[in-house]
């Protein structure tokens, strides 16, 4: 008798743990998807999180994202550790720029909401410059210490 009692605390323990990642996982998804019509919304790193939060509740829904036909490789790669490729920093970048500068400078009234825009989409930047790997020097570098083993 015991022994039914752990194991359904053990699966109690686990539920509210699984409907939390699975709920965040459909928000990123959601976000993600608004993000395929939206300008200036990503989608690709809503993508990542959905994949991520769907590995500790659904690995079902994690799969479907892994098979999307666009998005599928993306998440891939940056789990592989390859980063993003060269074109789509730049224009993650220049998307970033240009949505914080038209919204700070044009769309904004106050100053302090200015300051924040602006300082988030520099953050993005610095992010995605310092912290995301370049997919073409990954595979160089990958490719370099393969001749060296050789």
């Amino acid at each position: 008798m015991t022994e039914i009692k752990d194991e359904s605390k053990q699966l109690l323990s686990r539920k509210p743990a699984r409907i939390f990642w699975a709920t965040i996982g459909c928000i990123s998804v959601a976000i993600g998807g608004i993000g395929i019509v939206v300008p200036g919304l990503p989608t690709t790193v809503f993508m990542i999180i959905g994949a991520s939060c769907f590995a500790r509740s659904v690995p079902r829904f994690e799969q479907w994202i892994l098979d999307l036909p666009t998005i599928g490789p993306m998440v891939k790669d940056y789990r592989s550790g390859l980063g993003m490729p060269r074109r789509a920093k730049r224009l993650a970048i220049s998307v970033i720029i240009l949505t914080s500068g038209l919204s700070a400078g044009l769309l904004i009234d106050s100053l302090a909401v200015r300051l924040v825009v602006v300082g988030v989409g520099l953050a993005g930047v610095l992010y995605i410059l310092k912290r995301v790997p370049t997919r073409e020097k990954v595979l160089e570098s990958s490719k370099e210490e393969a001749a060296e083993l050789e």
